[in-house]
């Protein structure tokens, strides 16, 4: 089946969200298609994070209505489809005492519950989430051990154990060094295009992922555009929609 015969991963419309009076995001409506390699960008406060956790039922809309495959956000239980790697999650207590397998494996709640034990598939599926991430030789080692990058990857992992169709990564670079960076998009780009996993990826640095992405949108408290690419990606474009003088710079990676 054409993936455009599918319904939309997350379809929003005319969200609005307040929080103590204040208006957060205002009349946000967008779809999200199978197969999209999505980069959300805005400015600092914008709403980006705050449009993410919404189209992940961890906020309520003050209006409008969600919905995730076709089906109403209040009745939706599938979340093991949905991979999440929010902020800063590479930023771990280097005392917090689990282990990479352990936290990969925590991945897989969603699918089986929190309390019955691991089956056979379980184990396949986080055996495979960690050798994809490369992170299996790391099994044993504890989480809080680990560089910046080497935790990312394990955040990712744990994502994928529950075999997602769609993975969010929000700001994913902080305290991860620049080679780690590139492996990350390269990583990315590989689950896009060999697993047919939907990407949505939040970040400033859009130059990276330029060549990836195949829909890119500008959130500074509404959507203020929704368009692909080679269309946004201009000096004048991003200037006007920042409000001050931008350059692009190209990453060669």
């Amino acid at each position: 089946m054409p993936l455009n015969l599918y319904p939309a991963i997350f379809e929003a419309k005319n969200l609005n969200f307040k929080k103590r009076d204040l208006t957060i995001l205002e009349n946000v409506s967008l779809q999200i298609q199978r197969g999209d390699y999505c980069g959300i960008i805005g400015p600092n406060g914008g709403g980006k994070t705050t449009l993410i956790r919404l189209l992940l039922g961890l906020e309520t809309p003050t209006s409008g209505a969600i919905s995730l495959f076709g089906i109403p956000i209040e009745q939706f239980k599938a979340w093991n489809k949905i991979g999440y790697v929010p902020q800063r999650s590479a930023l771990i207590d280097s005392a917090f005492p689990a282990t990479v397998r352990e936290v990969v494996a925590m991945g897989r709640y969603a699918k089986r519950g929190l309390f019955r034990p691991e089956s056979a598939e379980d184990r396949k599926r986080i055996d495979e989430a960690m050798v994809l991430m490369g992170v299996e030789d790391l099994r044993s080692r504890l989480i809080g051990h680990l560089s910046g990058g080497q935790r990312q990857r394990v955040m990712i992992a744990r994502a994928l154990a529950s075999t997602p169709q769609v993975l969010i990564v929000d700001e994913p670079n902080t305290g991860v060094d620049v080679e780690s960076q590139h492996r990350f998009y390269e990583l990315l780009r590989i689950l896009h295009k060999t697993k047919n996993v939907c990407i949505i990826f939040i970040t400033h640095d859009i130059g990276v992922i330029a060549e990836d992405i195949t829909r890119l949108f500008f959130v500074n408290q509404t959507l203020l555009t929704s368009t692909t690419p080679s269309e946004m990606l201009r000096c004048d474009e991003m200037s006007r929609l920042y409000g001050n003088p931008s350059h692009l710079v190209c990453h060669g990676h």
